[in-house]
């Protein structure tokens, strides 16, 4: 009972992670929310269906964990986003070796998100 409730809190701080990640470039969303099913799926089964029948994030993970990738538009929006903030941030930072940082972050990630399976549209979303 005590790890069932343990998991279920550990969940839902990856899902709280996972969320902010949507919004937040640097953070990776899709990873917190795997982590969170990992969680959900051992400790509370309904949960677990709430995380992978909910309408915002349950396909992506649905998506991503049969190896089908993520739709275009996804893509696009994500790295629009974040070279946009990322932009803006060393724009603002007058510090050049966190400048280089930056730039690194963001290629890395960019290269990440093209290097992923581009969901094809109209296939199956899994649910």
């Amino acid at each position: 009972m005590i790890l069932k409730t343990l998991l279920s809190c550990i969940g839902t701080m990856f899902l709280l992670l996972g969320v902010i990640g949507i919004f937040l470039p640097l953070l990776p969303s899709v990873p917190f929310l795997l982590l969170a099913s990992a969680c959900y799926v051992r400790a509370s089964p309904r949960m677990y269906r709430w995380l992978i029948n909910n309408k915002y994030v349950g396909s992506c993970i649905a998506n991503y964990r049969a190896g089908r990738g993520i739709p275009l538009q996804t893509k696009l929006i994500s790295i629009t986003v974040l070279w946009v903030t990322i932009s803006l941030s060393a724009f603002r930072i007058g510090n050049l070796p966190a400048r280089i940082f930056l730039l690194i972050v963001a290629i890395a990630v960019t290269v990440h998100l093209i290097r992923m399976k581009t969901l094809v549209a109209g296939h199956k979303t899994g649910k």
